[in-house]
């Protein structure tokens, strides 16, 4: 059978996401291993560079060919033509119609064939004219420009001034940043290490991060091919996710649940604040994401935290918990640039049904908490629904807890991903104060 290249694996995985319910990393995750490395990098950007824009690529399509329907394989092709066109400057354009004209005829698309390449190449002589075009729809109709859904575009245009530049952010390729297990190895040591493997890093400053806690990281393949990410020296993790362990504040020798942890960047911050001493009781329900995170453990060498799934393990008997992270699941909204299917498969509707999780997840681990115990709250979401919402009708019902911090992240404020943390701290309650709502 003959060797399949970068596009046709995506044209595959392309068609494959949408029929199923897989998401684009996960298809990612079961094709790249299997092509030459070379040819990773371009899969990956094409399959999500498509997805991204695929509601500009098909308002460009629609208007070549007077909005007349085509077969699906025929539309996904011409996506992946017009992707490399149009967003790909490295790719030239002759070579992005008769890769894609080659690949139609590979694929008995005979007939259509030459329609495609007859599209393909009036675009191409036409570029600057459809460029500008597409320049005026963005400002004129961000929805399809930016391609988004029209009901979260409207939610943050009423929400932020410069919510078009979270749209943009969104249709950006995400960075590699890497955490430092200082477990394993020093700031210095693990820059000296680095530059051998050939690999560049720029140390990453926030108000919630420690000093040479997390790097920008560029390297010429995977991060996970490097031999110090194989030796436990560094966790791949956007500088967000770290602002919930920075609200808990974990000190040694503590008892800390994890009640939504893996695939464990939050447990294994946590362990390395504690120095590894103390307990970090892991849980999950996803036994799937559960052996990631044993995996996680296992590279970075962290003895101090112990991973369960949810059912084998009675909380109760547990406890007592100085500190409990309740990482909450989320509608994504933060973090679409690197989840890039997120907005096509999200639904105004879930968030209701997301923030009823959400506080039954919040009023569960507050059973678990003593006197003067830390309970953090965080999304990886901006939607108001899912955050402040939340905390506030926990409190509501929960008067024995105070509200210490809650801060939103955004992309448009900080430059990472979007999180949502909230600092609670349960107190003593007077002699004449009402019980605790029952949760």
């Amino acid at each position: 059978m003959p060797r399949q290249n970068p596009r046709e694996i995506a044209a595959r995985l392309l068609r494959e996401w949408e029929r199923g319910p897989e998401t684009a990393d996960t298809l990612l995750a079961g094709a790249l291993p299997h092509l030459p490395p070379r040819d990773r990098g371009l899969c990956q950007e094409l399959m999500l560079g498509v997805i991204r824009h695929r509601a500009a690529l098909d308002w460009l399509i629609d208007q070549k060919t007077n909005g007349r329907r085509q077969q699906a394989l025929a539309q996904i092709l011409l996506r992946l033509g017009l992707y490399q066109i149009f967003w790909l400057d490295r790719i030239p354009g002759h070579a992005a119609v008769n890769e894609t004209v080659s690949l139609a005829r590979r694929h008995d698309l005979g007939p259509q064939a030459g329609f495609l390449n007859a599209v393909l190449r009036n675009c191409l002589r036409e570029m600057d004219d459809w460029r500008a075009r597409l320049d005026d729809l963005r400002r004129e109709r961000p929805a399809i420009g930016h391609s988004h859904p029209q009901w979260l575009v409207q939610r943050w245009q009423d929400r932020w001034p410069d919510y078009d530049k979270l749209l943009e952010w969104n249709n950006t390729p995400a960075p590699v940043y890497a955490r430092r297990n200082p477990l394993r190895a020093t700031a210095p040591e693990l820059e000296a290490q680095w530059k051998n493997e050939g690999a560049t890093f720029e140390p990453v400053k926030r108000d919630w991060l420690g000093s040479h806690e997390i790097y920008h990281l560029q390297s010429d393949g995977s991060p996970a091919a490097l031999e110090s990410f194989a030796e436990g020296k560094f966790y791949v993790q956007d500088p967000s996710t770290l602002a919930s362990v920075y609200e808990l504040n974990p000190q040694a020798g503590e008892n800390i649940l994890d009640l939504c942890a893996a695939p464990g960047g939050k447990s294994t911050a946590i362990a390395e604040r504690m120095n590894n001493e103390g307990s970090v009781l892991a849980i999950d329900l996803d036994e799937a994401r559960l052996g990631r995170l044993r995996e996680n453990i296992a590279r970075l060498g962290h003895t101090c935290i112990e991973p369960k799934p949810l059912h084998a393990i009675d909380l109760k008997n547990a406890g007592p918990f100085d500190r409990i992270l309740v990482d909450a699941p989320c509608s994504n909204t933060g973090v679409m640039r690197r989840r890039v299917d997120v907005r096509w498969r999200l639904h105004a509707r879930e968030l209701a049904v997301l923030a009823r999780t959400q506080l039954d997840l919040l009023q569960r681990a507050a059973r678990l908490l003593p006197v003067d115990g830390t309970l953090v709250y965080s999304t990886c979401s901006l939607e108001h629904e899912e955050n402040e919402a939340v905390v506030e009708k926990f409190l509501q019902k929960r008067r024995d807890f105070e509200q210490e911090i809650a801060r939103t992240i955004t992309p448009m404020a900080d430059g990472v991903d979007g999180a949502f943390v909230a600092c609670l701290r349960r107190v003593e309650l007077s002699a004449t104060a009402p019980e605790p709502a029952a949760c």
